[in-house]
């Protein structure tokens, strides 16, 4: 389902490709996270995604404008896992709660994998 807004001019519709991919460039940003996960069921197998394959790490869902995030992500190692998570869900929150003007209800982090950054 697509997230709607009314207003005196019409309706807007943001399609959830739209909201992984601005949700998966902000996870990217914030401090710990290598990068977004792209898990093969078939294999079991891990990879990290480049910058214009970001929506492939988030799961979208919209319910009555309030969205649910699933984060797959590496993270670099050595750093407090539930700092990264907290500081993901509330950078991701605010930033798009601001963004698309719905609720975030729910963000779900899955960490797929540590990395070494040099």
């Amino acid at each position: 389902m697509k997230g709607q807004m009314n207003n005196s001019l019409g309706s807007i519709e943001i399609d959830n490709t739209v909201v992984a991919t601005y949700a998966g460039s902000v996870a990217t940003e914030c401090f710990g996270i290598v990068g977004m996960a792209s898990v093969n069921m078939k294999d079991g197998l891990v990879s990290l995604l480049r910058k214009d394959n970001l929506e492939k790490g988030v799961n979208v869902s919209v319910t009555d404008n309030r969205i649910t995030l699933d984060f797959h992500v590496i993270v670099s190692y050595g750093v407090s896992i539930s700092a990264v998570a907290n500081n993901l869900v509330e950078n991701v929150k605010y930033k798009l709660e601001a963004f698309t003007g719905m609720e975030v209800e729910k963000i779900n982090i899955y960490v797929e994998g540590v990395r070494v950054i040099d």
